[in-house]
């Protein structure tokens, strides 16, 4: 297939496009620079975009079978300054708008917009079991999902089947929260996030991946897929599992009021709680590497 990649450079987006290549598709890069379009080293083609300004490319689209969109400013990047909660914001709305718009526009429409998401959809939940039929949250990353989401009617009312994978925290070390929290335990500092009750819904990067492909693959799905492992854990056992397989002790716990000194609004994120199902994925008949925390921390270490 021909397959469009936003966000191709980042964690996930590089990740895919390596499993893409070596199954011989054919992939189109978009890209934020003018000077860094056409043929790649690496076999793809790059076409130019600026989703803030909603300016794209649409001729470099052409013959486009599938679009998985994942850019996006990083959420964890940054202390949530007014300015940058409006990046994450406009960054996610716009960028989808844009690649909507064009895609409905299109003479030939792709099959498939897999356009990304997260769990931070459902807001807060505690220890509440949630799945894809869970109303949506009303904090600040619930109500970003939410019109990100929105942002892809164009394209779905166009014909073209439009999925959006609510990602949880993907464990890895290339990127994520697990690039930031794993040096910390291998140098023997790490320990539990707040009180270490909450519930953190992961995933291994490897079925992240096997999960979006799954996604541009089945014609029969459409909507919001949760993309986690099926067995969610509170931070607590995630911490005491990254401590068996390095072997390092996890005695620094992080009180909340600290988290809050340092990330600011973002520790509300941090130390939050969402114990999300991936129901619609297992129903499909998706079958997990890495289905509980420890064989996934072992995949990423």
């Amino acid at each position: 297939m021909r397959i469009a990649v936003t966000g191709s450079t980042g964690f996930l987006g590089s990740a895919l496009v390596r499993s893409l290549l070596a199954d011989g598709h054919q992939v189109v890069r978009l890209v934020r620079h003018r000077s860094r379009t056409g043929p790649q080293a690496d076999g793809t083609t790059a076409i130019g975009w600026n989703p803030l300004r909603m300016e794209i490319d649409r001729a470099g689209l052409a013959g486009v079978e599938a679009v998985v969109h994942l850019a996006g400013a990083g959420v964890g990047d940054h202390r949530w300054t007014d300015s940058y909660k409006r990046e994450i914001r406009e960054s996610r709305v716009l960028g989808t708008e844009t690649l909507a718009a064009a895609l409905a526009a299109a003479d030939t429409p792709p099959r498939v917009l897999v356009s990304a998401s997260a769990v931070g959809y459902y807001g807060q939940t505690g220890d509440r079991v949630i799945d894809e039929l869970s109303p949506a949250g009303e904090d600040f990353l619930a109500e970003v999902c939410v019109e990100w989401e929105a942002a892809a009617r164009p394209a779905a009312d166009a014909g073209i089947r439009v999925v959006h994978p609510r990602t949880g925290l993907v464990l890895a070390t290339g990127g994520g929260a697990g690039a930031r929290l794993f040096p910390l335990f291998k140098l023997g500092l790490g320990g539990r996030l707040g009180s270490g009750d909450q519930y953190w819904s992961f995933i291994s990067l490897a079925d992240e991946i096997a999960a979006l492909r799954f996604l541009i693959d089945r014609k029969d799905i459409d909507g919001p897929v949760n993309l986690t492992a099926p067995r969610p854990v509170t931070n607590r056992e995630l911490t005491a599992a990254v401590g068996r397989v390095l072997g390092r002790p996890t005695p620094f716990p992080v009180p909340e009021a600290v988290l809050k000194t340092v990330l600011g609004e973002l520790a509300v994120e941090v130390a939050g709680s969402h114990r999300v199902l991936p129901t619609r994925l297992t129903e499909a008949g998706f079958r997990f590497r890495h289905p509980d925390v420890e064989s996934a921390v072992r995949a990423a270490l």
